[in-house]
């Protein structure tokens, strides 16, 4: 099985750091453990025959299925069977994994779906990404990215040669590759990973252009160390059940004079044209379609939370609680339709590869930066002070005081056991580390939300909504004339 085959290749010889210590076997540290568990199971589903055709297509030429975010999609069919996929991985981890790789997967496979266009920018580039996508179609790799630099002094910039020296550059050339060296930020599910996609947001300046590269760099690369952040895994399943799961590792990957092969360099030394691969269009979109997609089942997941919790204490017969719990649902249908309307407005690229509408795809995604932290608010706010109530375990029901637990934690709907179980999984979502993690990440995985939607009013055509404005008026001056 797929999942089995993914689990064994992490035994690599990587170089990752947790707690001041460095891992040797990654699949059997339990930082790791609950979270590969899930993998492994999504990976299987491609080997099942009665899940298959959901995550995955048909590569004739291969012979087996492959991940569907690998699959180009010429038709709407074809992009629904992206979208399929997406939301069934979603539904599986209930929103909460983000980077399953399909972001990534869809990323790559954007930029071979318009490998003719973007040659353009470098002869070499269509045989390179042509190669590695083929190649980790087949292989079933586990792809993320990490396309954030230090958080030093954002004071400065590069003419401050502190900064220049940390941000990942190149250091040297050989007749292998390049040797480059620095930091990035924010791999998630970086000791899991099998390649990074590495490039920067940043728009260098031409004398920067060692700065300037978009990379393909294998996560057990010599002189690669995947720093992690405190582990938030918690093996106790019933206390803990999401963070037992779905804790995506991050981490911070210092490059201490790693070789890059030249067929793993994109583009290397041109800040504009790594701008406009960065910029490319159907890549672009078939990786945000991605990220949309997964948004509205995390949101599915917060209303069912709070749906059942308010169900269970009583509470669904007052006003101000509908108003809230309707609100949850308001946030679903404009995400779901956001997302089905840059579906039905996807244009075809120069290459006929059909992309979702960008504009709809932003704007779902700045949206989701309020709604997140609104949706966890509305169940806090319905949970209330539940929440801090909740005992320490479940094993206090089969204790000496079982009695009075099941007394005094019984539900309006449920039972005692049920009630607080529910609790706890709800606790694990808004007061864990975990659930914390989320609340950050929701805000900020698509960057700065200031910056997202400024770029959105600076990239839309404004006089198609001031022409009419400036005619009404012209027409209402002609009449006063008149008059």
């Amino acid at each position: 099985m797929r999942g089995d085959q993914f689990i064994e290749s992490l035994y690599d010889g990587r170089s990752v750091w947790l707690e001041g210590k460095q891992i040797a076997h990654v699949p059997e540290h339990s930082a790791f453990k609950g979270t590969l568990s899930t993998i492994k199971t999504l990976f299987n589903m491609l080997d099942d025959p009665s899940q298959r055709d959901k995550v995955g297509y048909w590569v004739p030429e291969k012979e087996r299925y492959a991940h569907s975010a690998f699959l180009v999609p010429y038709t709407q069919q074809e992009l629904q069977q992206r979208s399929r996929s997406f939301s069934c991985w979603s539904a599986e981890t209930n929103g909460m994994m983000s980077r399953l790789s399909d972001y990534a997967r869809s990323l790559v496979t954007g930029w071979y779906a318009a490998r003719e266009q973007l040659s353009a920018l470098d002869p070499a580039f269509a045989v390179k990404i042509s190669a590695y996508y083929e190649g980790a179609r087949d292989r079933d790799l586990f792809l993320t990215t990490a396309i954030i630099d230090p958080q030093i002094d954002r004071s400065s910039g590069l003419d401050d040669h502190r900064i220049a020296e940390r941000f990942l550059h190149v250091v040297r050339e050989t007749s292998e590759g390049i040797v480059v060296r620095g930091a990035k930020m924010i791999a998630t599910g970086a000791p899991y990973t099998h390649d990074f996609v590495i490039f920067s947001f940043l728009q260098f300046q031409a004398e920067h252009q060692q700065h300037a590269h978009v990379l393909i760099v294998p996560a057990n690369s010599p002189g690669l160390h995947i720093v992690c952040r405190e582990s938030f895994a918690d093996e106790r399943e019933q206390n803990h059940p999401l963070s037992y799961r779905y804790d995506e590792m991050d981490a911070v990957l210092f490059f201490d004079d790693v070789l890059i092969p030249w067929e793993r360099v994109l583009l290397y030394g041109d800040p504009e044209k790594v701008l406009a691969l960065r910029a490319n269009r159907t890549a672009n979109g078939l990786a945000f379609h991605q990220n949309v997609v997964r948004f509205v089942a995390k949101l599915e997941f917060v209303t069912g939370i709070t749906f059942a919790i308010a169900e269970a204490i009583g509470v669904t017969g007052f006003l101000h609680i509908q108003e809230k719990l309707g609100e949850l649902l308001t946030q679903i249908d404009a995400i779901k339709a956001l997302t089905i309307a840059s579906e039905a407005k996807a244009v075809p690229d120069e290459s006929g590869v059909l992309v979702p509408d960008l504009s709809y795809i932003e704007t779902a995604r700045s949206l989701g930066t309020k709604y997140y932290p609104r949706a966890i608010e509305i169940l806090q706010q319905v949970g209330g002070g539940g929440f801090v109530q909740t005992p320490s375990g479940i094993e206090d029901f089969y204790g000496p005081i079982s009695e009075l637990m099941h007394l005094y934690f019984e539900g309006a709907s449920v039972s005692a056991e049920k009630k607080v179980e529910l609790f706890k999984l709800a606790w694990d979502l808004i007061g864990s580390p975990l659930g914390t993690r989320h609340l950050l990440y929701e805000k900020f995985y698509a960057g700065d939300p200031v910056r997202g939607l400024a770029n959105h009013y600076n990239r839309f055509d404004k006089e198609a909504l001031t022409d009419p404005i400036w005619k009404l008026l012209k027409a209402n001056s002609k009449g006063s004339l008149m008059i």
